[in-house]
């Protein structure tokens, strides 16, 4: 029988005392007043699923306890009791949200399948509430970090607009959640929401996927198609990896932004719709309009307002709030036992390089949630690679260096060697990230004796520059 609590209130003891023995019986835990504000107060005690509730009792009557009882929660049902005389009070409390009403003399099927019935309707409330909130978890940003404070005050200073926004970012730093928390606080956030894959998305469909198309308007089109676009109206469109669209469908974006049209292919027809642009992309726009490989136009018209997703390496405070978020998600979303990150373990993720930002963490820490055999993940539980790094890093910080010189010669290596195969070993972009002149880069890494792999882009931008 379901885990369901219930609560009578009726003036006549013999009622509760019946109800009480037939759903006792039943397995249900069942709670019994004779006053409708005593009835208030034990409701409040026990967040009890159903309530069972007379219509009419001396002083304050079943009426006026629904009220009082609908403004309290949300999850609970009610099933209001009444005689023949009090049919008109059932239809008004059925207005003011009651579940059912049963008919003096009680019948015992019916007592217990209106119980039932109502019952099912409180499990998928809660269970429709427990997916809303798991969704809404699942794209919560997490991070009180500074990067993270000026992010969210971003969002929601562009939440309220209707303008375009561009998210910059690496790969897997989230600019996903930014998108959808741009549209879950706009006033689209009760329209369509659909999202893009640009580069997912072979270049001769990608047209098609967007705009849609006609039945036969190429080969294997054997149906007319609605496209992501007008999917979207009046809601909003993110075009994640924009970066990857081709020129031609750059240019059907650009029409979009700034006529408000679109046209299938195969169509003659223009449609005008309303639809909030959100795009992303993990490249460098700037870079691929000098290659020709992006529209100028389109990047001034997408760019109205730019939003930076920071990469895991420039928040690293957050990374224990992030383990908390993702143990708490995966735990929920999985039915785990909830499990605890030892502080060593904590404090590696701290120091660890995230290639693949915050994607990685939270891929990293639902396996091992789901692999590791203890209540507590310590060290042991990492990937090789990772306690590799920390064993290295030790012997770096350790050693059996004497001199202060030693020391500071030794992390200069370390830091450019680590920094080098963070930007794929081009020593221009190495050079401008760690801020220092692209010439004395060289310098240390000759006098270092660094070796740059022969298949790297060491030299290329350097080339162009």
């Amino acid at each position: 029988m379901e885990d369901a609590k219930i609560l009578v209130i009726d003036d006549e003891k013999n009622i509760l005392e019946s109800i009480k023995m037939v759903l006792t019986y039943e397995n249900y835990p069942v709670a019994t007043t004779n006053n409708g504000l005593d009835g208030i107060d034990l409701f409040r005690q026990l967040k009890p699923d159903i309530v069972l509730l007379d219509v009419k009792m001396p002083g304050f009557n079943g009426i006026d306890v629904l009220k009082q009882l609908k403004g309290i929660s949300e999850f609970s049902e009610v099933i209001m009791i009444s005689g023949h005389s009090g049919i008109e009070e059932a239809l008004e409390a059925a207005k003011l949200g009651a579940f059912d009403f049963l008919e003096k003399p009680i019948s015992r099927d019916k007592l217990i399948l209106t119980v039932r019935n109502a019952m099912e309707k409180v499990n998928l409330l809660k269970e429709n509430f427990n997916l809303k909130n798991l969704s809404e978890k699942k794209y919560e940003l997490i991070g009180d970090s500074p990067g993270m404070q000026e992010l969210r005050q971003t969002i929601r200073k562009v939440a309220r607009t209707n303008s375009t926004v561009l998210i910059t970012g690496e790969s897997g730093t989230g600019k996903e959640l930014i998108a959808r928390n741009i549209y879950m606080l706009s006033s689209r956030k009760n329209q369509p929401f659909v999202q893009v894959n640009c580069a997912a998305i072979p270049e001769e469909l990608i047209e098609s996927e967007l705009f849609g198309h006609e039945k036969g308007s190429f080969t294997g089109a054997y149906e007319k198609k609605i496209g992501k676009f007008d999917r979207a109206h009046k809601g909003s469109i993110f075009l994640d990896e924009v970066g990857d669209l081709s020129l031609k469908a750059q240019a059907k974006v650009l029409r979009v932004l700034e006529e408000g049209e679109i046209q299938r292919v195969g169509s003659e027809e223009v449609k005008h719709i309303d639809v909030r642009v959100i795009a992303a992309t993990n490249k460098n726009l700037k870079e691929e309009i000098k290659k020709g490989a992006f529209r100028e136009d389109l990047f001034f018209r997408l760019n109205v307002v730019p939003v930076h997703s920071p990469a895991l390496r420039e928040r690293r405070e957050d990374i224990p709030h992030l383990v908390e978020h993702f143990i708490d998600y995966f735990s929920e979303e999985n039915n785990l036992k909830r499990k605890n990150f030892c502080e060593k373990v904590i404090q590696l993720f701290k120091q660890y390089e995230w290639k693949g930002n915050v994607r990685e963490l939270r891929n990293l820490v639902e396996r091992l949630l789901i692999m590791s055999e203890g209540k507590t993940i310590t060290e042991n539980d990492l990937p090789e690679s990772m306690r590799n790094n920390n064993e290295k890093n030790q012997a770096f910080s350790f050693g059996e260096m004497k001199l202060w010189k030693d020391f500071k010669a030794q992390s200069e290596k370390y830091f450019i060697e680590e920094k080098l195969k963070l930007y794929n070993y081009n020593i221009a972009k190495t050079a401008r990230e760690i801020d220092l002149p692209r010439s004395n880069l060289y310098k240390k890494i000759e006098s270092n004796g660094i070796i740059i792999p022969e298949n790297s882009e060491a030299d290329e931008e350097s080339l162009q520059s």
